[in-house]
């Protein structure tokens, strides 16, 4: 049984001496820890309570698999761009053949991890989260040229660090040679059901362990922030995997940092989790407002603008279906979706462009695409995040 420990005394770790440099050394953190701040408990409480309305809106909202989709795009997108890659969402909506030669690696990095988010979440139906899924996961998301000289699917066997040189970095994360007991640790911690650490907490602490042993070459903080979700879904805290945290992250790119630091720096775990909970909270508000507009959106185009279609109504439903899953589209992408020869596809696009739910994507190719505007906007517009007084100034001097 793990012995109990308090949150508000959690210790780091210390830093060991290598040649010519520092490496940090974490503590291992499979205990109960108990949530003796209560800040954190009354944050804990209002995040579940909204990841329950949040799951009562994936039942509402039929078909929500389509919608799904969208929201692993978005996170796909903006997990990628804390990490310095340049892709928006209406180029990952794009197929490769048409993504201009100099964007071709940065489109294949979001789509990689696309492809891990998919993999790893239908993987739950045969392993736990794991070592071996977490390395099987990472393979996925370091295929490409890009990836493959970074030992993908495999823990390193060499020291890494966060800066330009070794002399310079920010942050020397453990030697190679303790990641094998720490990910031990790690899986034992997240795969324990004998202790009462509220999960919320608990993905918390192994999200800043997970970015603090860095295990591997690269690829650490999207595999990191993938875990969040796979933990969610897992756990049944999630029925859709509709919660990501990256943009909420990205948003607040400086105080995800530097709350992460903190707690090595300060054993400053209270603070590092008042940020993350504030996250799943606000994230949590952005994920049900995104469901109320997509009700709220299908109605409209469902009752008050395919009724002007008359005959093709039926098409045009099926083909909104279509929409949802892939808002921007050309007439040949609708002619291998729908079945339907050049003419019905030219002529359906045409309805639509004139009732104003598709207009023109100027992409400067030969082929003319159309986007779904009003839908994409959606999942693109910058959330409202609030409550960051919880987490902007923390007391440096502790």
């Amino acid at each position: 049984m793990a012995e109990i420990k308090n949150i508000s005394e959690f210790k780091s770790g210390n830093y060991n001496n290598q040649f010519q440099y520092k490496s940090f050394n974490p503590s291992l953190i499979h205990y109960d820890w108990l949530v003796d701040v209560p800040e954190l408990c009354s944050l804990v409480s209002e995040a579940d309570r909204l990841l329950g309305t949040l799951n009562a809106y994936s039942y509402l909202v039929p078909n929500v698999d389509f919608f799904i989709r969208m929201h692993i795009n978005k996170e796909a997108t903006t997990s990628s761009r804390i990490e310095g890659t340049q892709t928006n969402m209406e180029e990952v909506l794009m197929k490769a053949e048409d993504i201009n030669p100099e964007k071709k690696d940065d489109w294949t990095e979001v789509h990689n991890y696309i492809n891990a988010i998919n993999f790893s979440i239908k993987r739950l139906e045969a392993l736990p989260i794991s070592t071996r899924l977490i390395k099987e996961t990472h393979k996925v998301l370091m295929q490409g040229d890009r990836g493959e000289r970074k030992n993908p699917g495999e823990y390193r066997t060499s020291q890494n660090w966060i800066g330009a040189t070794l002399r310079d970095a920010t942050y020397i994360p453990p030697h190679h040679n303790q990641i094998s007991e720490l990910m031990s640790d790690f899986e034992s911690f997240l795969n324990d059901d004998q202790i009462h650490t509220p999960h919320l907490v608990r993905i918390g602490m192994l999200h800043y362990q997970f970015e603090t042993i860095h295990p591997f070459l690269d690829g650490n903080g999207r595999m990191g922030r993938l875990l969040i979700t796979l933990y969610l879904v897992n756990k049944e805290l999630l029925q859709e995997p509709a919660l990501y945290l990256s943009d909420f992250f990205e948003h607040w790119r400086s105080y995800y940092y530097d709350n992460l630091h903190r707690v090595r720096t300060h054993n400053d775990m209270t603070q590092w989790l008042k940020f993350f909970l504030v996250g799943v909270i606000e994230t949590a508000k952005s994920s049900i407002q995104t469901f109320k507009e997509i009700l709220k959106l299908k109605e409209k185009v469902e009752q008050k603008v395919l009724p002007s279609i008359s005959r093709r109504q039926k098409n045009a439903v099926d083909i909104l279906s279509i929409l949802y899953r892939q808002p921007l589209i050309s007439v040949k992408d609708l002619m291998e979706s729908a079945g339907l020869n050049y003419s019905a596809a030219n002529r359906m696009i045409s309805d639509l462009v004139e009732l104003k739910v598709l207009k023109e994507f100027d992409m400067m190719r030969r082929s003319r695409f159309f986007i779904f505007e009003e839908y994409l906007n959606i999942f693109i517009s910058q959330p409202n995040y609030r409550n960051q007084n919880l987490f902007m100034e923390p007391n440096n001097n502790q």
